[in-house]
């Protein structure tokens, strides 16, 4: 009586009849959106056809004629999608919606292929993306139907980024740079890139909906793409409108709390199932500076104010292609003036990209980490120098505007912030 529980917890998937009932069930889920948009195949018709395939393919595993069924099978229900698509032409359902009926009925016939075959993950991830393409009907086309053309170029291009060039490149390079050889990650290298891109299309997202509602919104997300924007964009509304520096210091702060926010996310992030450990040193020095960014703009701030936010286009090949250069370049140089002048070379170079892109040195110092050219300590204290570099650079931009409150409080709050995560890191050290 023990042992037969104990073999069905310990191989249910492996069971042909387990993956058939799977397959049905997966064809119902999928069915359920077309039977509650009463189109014209719906919960049964679904289940039935991953029923058909899953049954077809478990005789192409098992038997000689198997294989000649299932695509048999699957001919015909292209056939039925067809002559679906013709009758939605020809009468008042639609070609648009029957087309996506029938594109659903073939999906249904491939998940149940997948769950027969033993691919259980694949069978539910395709199951459960594709009806939430069809459940989500509306609010995908308002959201295709809203792009401007240059938001549709952006995404485009972020695509072609992501989906394209990714899988072409190598996970592993030897740079030879005379004598030396510096071991890069590619795929690494290029995954960062996007990740920083894809943050920046989040956030255009975010604050071209609710930009106008708070400057939380405004200054922290507007800080995850580009903290120096939100510092321009405070300067012109502080010369335009002197009384509003109260919440742009806020905004400056909570830009340097996003910019901190997104370093540790890269630190920590980039760092997970790798053969290093995560870098956890990291968090408490840049956490620091989060923490004390928002505390004191929660306290200093009016937040009876708040302000618009104009952002450029959410994405572009060329400033990728400069994002990735940037840190390439840093990454570079950042080998070779360690092999040179040891860790300080490195550090030295940290300290001047930051200038640039605190983005871009955090990440050469988390591909170096990984490459075992720098330790947790010698990773997690180029990160922090880029850090402050950043918080620097943009308290240098806020000392050019003409309004003595605004640049002197930037500034106090901006030093404020360093000797905070200071610090936190001489503590942690003792």
């Amino acid at each position: 009586m023990n042992g037969v529980p104990l073999q069905v917890v310990d191989a249910p998937l492996d069971e042909a009849v387990v993956r058939i009932a799977l397959a049905g069930a997966l064809g119902m889920f999928l069915g359920l959106e077309r039977e509650w948009s009463q189109k014209s195949a719906g919960i049964r018709t679904f289940s039935l056809i991953s029923l058909l395939a899953a049954v077809f393919t478990i005789l192409a595993i098992e038997t000689a004629v198997g294989q000649g069924l299932l695509m048999l099978g699957g001919l015909l229900v292209i056939v039925q999608g067809v002559l679906l698509a013709v009758q939605g032409l020809l009468g008042d359902e639609g070609a648009g919606l029957s087309l996506t009926t029938s594109v659903s009925m073939l999906v249904a016939y491939g998940v149940g292929a997948l769950v027969a075959a033993g691919f259980i993950l694949e069978g539910v991830t395709v199951a459960v993306l594709s009806s939430l393409l069809l459940v989500l009907k509306r609010e995908l086309h308002e959201f295709a139907w809203g792009l401007s053309r240059e938001e549709m170029r952006s995404t485009t291009e972020f695509a072609i980024l992501a989906f394209v060039i990714y899988p072409l490149l190598p996970a592993e390079y030897d740079l030879p740079v005379g004598p030396i050889t510096i071991p890069l990650e590619p795929q690494v290298i290029w995954l960062m890139v996007v990740a920083v891109a894809g943050i920046g299309i989040v956030n255009y997202a975010i604050v071209s909906t609710y930009g106008g509602r708070g400057i939380a919104v405004t200054g922290f997300f507007g800080g995850l793409a580009s903290s120096t924007a939100v510092v321009g964009t405070m300067l012109d509304h502080v010369n335009q409108r002197p009384e509003a520096s109260s919440y742009a210091v806020a905004a400056i702060l909570l830009a340097n709390a996003a910019m901190a926010t997104r370093n540790l996310a890269i630190a920590v992030g980039f760092t997970m199932g790798g053969a290093t450990p995560v870098l956890v040193e990291a968090i408490v020095p840049l956490g620091a500076v989060i923490l004390i960014a928002f505390g004191v703009a929660a306290v200093t701030a009016d937040w009876g104010e708040s302000g618009p936010m104009e952002l450029e286009s959410p994405f572009s090949m060329k400033n990728a292609l400069a994002f990735g250069a940037v840190f390439l370049v840093v990454l570079v140089f950042g080998s070779l003036a360690e092999t040179w002048f040891g860790t300080l070379g490195f550090y030295a170079t940290a300290v001047a990209s930051g200038f640039v892109s605190s983005a871009g040195a955090t990440t050469s110092a988390v591909v170096l980490y990984r490459g075992g050219q720098l330790g947790p300590a010698e990773a997690t204290l180029a990160i922090l120098l880029a850090t402050v570099s950043s918080i620097v650079v943009k308290a240098m931009l806020a000392a050019t505007s003409t309004n003595h409150g605004f640049r002197n409080q930037v500034a106090a709050y901006s030093a404020m912030l360093l000797v905070g995560g200071a610090l936190a890191s001489v503590i942690i050290a003792l």
